[in-house]
């Protein structure tokens, strides 16, 4: 069966963002982002500001200040949150380029790529460490501490999928497990955190952190599913590295639960040669569309969980964007299928 395709057919989302409302905060917070390099020794600025220069989405800081708007207003405590939750996400980006060996991070040289891999470790751990320092400023001590146990997440995330490269005993419990922890545990500690600081209830904080974990875990199904369909043209990142760096991400472990046993024999012989694949050695072997769709699906799966968590807080205009976040997410799976 053909594989799926990434085709200049792709849908252009560029006009479905639902955060343009949110620009003015956003680009505040790009510049509260951008001014943390100069809090570094003058030796590393120049590398920190690099880093921090590279127009990400910004996606968990739009996501606290949407669930902020939808649980009270913005305060300076969310600015906070927003520019803390985001350098973790950046040192971990920086240590994820290093471990996959990508040269390219949003159309422009991975840190590791400029300057080697030990400058981009301690780079890395430099913006982990000035993130948390920034966290012990919240007068709410739990404030620090959760955001200190998402920290913790991600990197057991991360070590949890590189340990277990090239495993083939990996199950999709496991794989959940490790997205939940290194991707959605970061959306979850925006949507949930901010409620807190505006004083909203356990269950009002429970149900959003439910919508991050939900919106997280979706994203990164999607992002495990570009990784093998995308074009590095059109998406201004390294692709293909989990195939070739041993990741069994979800379609691969659909592919693998669907096969045949004699399937299955051919393909854990490709994965574990450790030589660079193609998606075209796997279609030949088995129902590799197959594998894909059914990832979508339990991408679709848990945008709708996210819809539903939402069902707790009153109507505005904040709620409306958050639906509108998990819309654009069911876009960008659709997209996965063109």
């Amino acid at each position: 069966m053909t594989p799926v395709q990434a085709t200049s057919d792709r849908p252009d989302l560029s006009d479905h963002s639902p955060f343009a409302f949110l620009r003015p905060d956003l680009d505040r917070i790009e510049a509260l982002i951008r001014r943390q390099a100069v809090a570094f020794d003058p030796s590393v600025e120049q590398y920190v500001s690099y880093v921090l220069n590279t127009n990400g989405k910004r996606i968990r800081p739009a996501l606290v200040f949407l669930a902020a708007g939808a649980t009270g207003s913005i305060a300076k405590d969310h600015d906070k949150l927003a520019v803390v939750l985001e350098l973790i996400h950046v040192a971990t980006l920086v240590h994820d380029d290093i471990i996959d060996d990508a040269e390219l991070r949003r159309q422009a040289p991975t840190a590791n790529a400029k300057w080697g891999n030990s400058l981009a470790v301690l780079l890395g751990d430099s913006l982990f460490s000035h993130a948390l320092m920034l966290s012990s400023e919240f007068e709410d001590r739990v404030m620090s501490r959760k955001i200190a146990i998402a920290a913790n997440d991600v990197c057991s995330g991360e070590i949890h999928q590189t340990q277990r490269r090239f495993d083939l005993q990996l199950s999709h419990e496991d794989y959940f497990d490790m997205i939940r922890k290194k991707t959605a545990a970061l959306f979850a500690a925006a949507m949930e955190l901010a409620a807190r600081l505006n004083g909203q209830s356990d269950e009002v904080c429970d149900r959003l952190r439910d919508c991050g974990l939900a919106l997280g875990t979706a994203y990164q199904i999607y992002d495990d599913c570009i990784d093998l369909v995308g074009e590095e043209s059109e998406y201004g990142k390294t692709l293909g590295t989990d195939l070739n760096k041993g990741k069994l991400t979800l379609p691969l472990l659909n592919l693998l639960a669907a096969a045949t046993d004699r399937q299955r024999e051919r393909l854990e012989h490709l994965l574990l040669q450790k030589d660079p694949l193609d998606v075209s050695d796997l279609a030949s072997i088995a129902d590799y569309t197959g594998a894909i769709e059914a990832a979508l699906d339990t991408g679709f799966e848990h945008v709708e969980g996210a819809r539903n968590a939402l069902e707790i807080l009153p109507e505005s205009e904040s709620k409306e964007t958050l639906l509108g976040v998990a819309a654009y997410l069911d876009l960008l799976l659709q997209s996965c299928r063109q």
